[in-house]
Order: C-alpha cells, then sequence, then structure tokens
C-alpha cells in the first residue's frame, strides 16, 4: 500500500515537475526564472526522499539535505546579484 502511495507522488510530482520546466523556460523576467528553478530543485529533493523510501535507503535522506542546503545557497546568491549586487 505504502508502494503505491509513493507511485501516486511520484507522478504528481513528474506533473509538477514539467510545469515548473515549463515556467523556467518561458518565464518572462528573470525572476520567474529563479523562482522557477527553486522549484524544480524542492521537487527534486522530493523525487530523492521518494527513492530513499522506495529503497529504505536512509543515506539519501543525507543527499537530499546538502542538496537542500545548496539549492538554498545558489537561490540566495542568485537573488542578491539580481538585486544588484552586494551593499
Amino acid at each position: 500500500m505504502v508502494d503505491l502511495l509513493v507511485y501516486i507522488a511520484a507522478g504528481i510530482a513528474a506533473l509538477a515537475f514539467i510545469l515548473a520546466l515549463y515556467r523556467f523556460m518561458r518565464g518572462p523576467v528573470a525572476v520567474d526564472r529563479v523562482v522557477a528553478f527553486d522549484v524544480l530543485t524542492i521537487i527534486s529533493l522530493t523525487g530523492i526522499v521518494l527513492i530513499a523510501v522506495l529503497e529504505r535507503r536512509a543515506i539519501y535522506l543525507d543527499v537530499a539535505l546538502v542538496y537542500a542546503l545548496l539549492s538554498f545557497l545558489g537561490v540566495i546568491v542568485v537573488a542578491k546579484y539580481l538585486e544588484g549586487g552586494t551593499k
């Protein structure tokens, strides 16, 4: 039963990934692309966690945590750049 729910969640995450990728490609301004990139990384994190649940391996959760921290830092750097640099 849990496997079925994980597969359903993976399908929903795949649909969300496609929609966010569309916004990333078609974003009219850079801010839209940054937000879409952040959403894509969150959906990727969801995929990693779903794989960890399916495989029953906790090491993937550590990978997801590191990926989340790097993604957060990346978005902060890009937001600072779009804001106008350092102050």
